[in-house]
């Protein structure tokens, strides 16, 4: 049985290991037993010297055997110190533990060196000022600054973890709708680990030494010189998309840190030409969003419609295939 006592630089948790969990990993069977908070924070810990089994400290890998006395020292998450700001906000679904978010292209999702203020956290704050008890205001998860669409923030700390835990575990399932350059002739699946760029620091790059990442892809429309395609994300890494999409040669549309050159289609239309001129952000959008309500635990879905930009930068590419077709002998 678990239980947990106060103390002002920690809180303390104790239980002992019950033999159903002989033969796991240490970090295994701490997130059975203490399932408010993730894996990743309870790995932290034990390679941190905050957990003891028996008194003593162990590895994450290490087996437990049952009967063990636990002892986790967790440290209390950082509390966000933003200001709260009265930012507009599209919210598409509320209630008291979950918040679901249709992103504009332009908001940051968290204040940084560059951008200290004007963002989605401090939106939030001001939307609901209890946020500022449950880590980094209630966000699970992060949107470029330019990309849109579906975010998902929890109202409350237990929330929060459970739904990093979903988020971990593979079980919030996200999709993509996104325009690329060329014209694909099949959907596949990208398969390359992805980390930080060895000399440009504020980009991403497929390396051998990166995290895992997989992307789906799936293709939706076809134009002359552009897809529209679908992308599921089996892992969530930073820029994960607009990496894997660059890496097979058909970057987004507009991305300005993948995107190479502005390529324009030879015959197109005069206004596909300044549509993809004035174009400046990559055409990425949070389409479609599905998890389980981390209180009910209810199954529930959402979906966003394109940003304005995106559904006229598709319309135009429709004509212009339109016109190539018309102009046909």
């Amino acid at each position: 049985m678990a239980g947990q006592t106060s103390s002002e630089e920690s809180l303390e948790h104790r239980a002992e290991v019950p033999d159903s969990l002989s033969g796991k990993r240490l970090d295994q069977a701490l997130a059975a037993l203490f399932p408010d908070f993730s894996r990743s924070r309870l790995k932290a810990w034990i390679l941190a010297g905050r957990v003891t089994v028996d008194g003593l400290e162990r590895r994450p890998r290490d087996p437990v055997h049952g009967g063990e006395q636990v002892l986790l020292r967790a440290e209390p998450e950082t509390r966000t110190q933003a200001a709260p700001e009265p930012i507009p906000l599209n919210v598409l679904f509320e209630d008291d533990t979950l918040l679901i978010i249709d992103k504009p292209a332009g908001l940051v999702v968290h204040p940084g060196a560059g951008n200290p203020g004007g963002t989605l956290q401090n939106a939030l704050l001001h939307h609901r000022p209890e946020l500022r008890n449950v880590p980094r205001a209630g966000i699970v998860h992060r949107l470029d600054k330019d990309t849109t669409g579906l975010m998902v923030v929890a109202g409350t700390e237990t929330a929060h973890a459970t739904l990093v835990k979903a988020m971990e575990a593979r079980e919030v399932r996200r999709e993509y709708e996104a325009v690329c350059l060329g014209v694909l002739t099949a959907g596949g699946t990208v398969d390359a680990s992805i980390g930080r760029h060895p000399v440009d620091r504020l980009r991403m790059a497929v390396r051998d030494t990166g995290k895992t990442a997989r992307t789906h892809y799936r293709v939706m429309d076809r134009y002359r010189g552009h897809t529209r395609v679908l992308c599921r994300l089996d892992t969530g890494r930073t820029h994960q998309i607009r990496v894997h999409m660059a890496h097979i040669r058909h970057p987004l549309v507009g991305d300005p840190v993948y995107g190479g050159r502005l390529a324009i289609p030879r015959g197109a239309t005069p206004e596909l030409g300044d549509t993809l001129r004035r174009f400046r952000r990559q055409a990425l959008h949070a389409r479609r969003l599905s998890l389980a309500h981390p209180g009910s635990g209810e199954e529930m879905c959402w979906e966003a419609p394109l940003a304005v930009d995106l559904a006229a930068l598709i319309r135009v590419l429709e004509a212009d295939r339109a016109a190539a077709v018309a102009d046909r002998p």
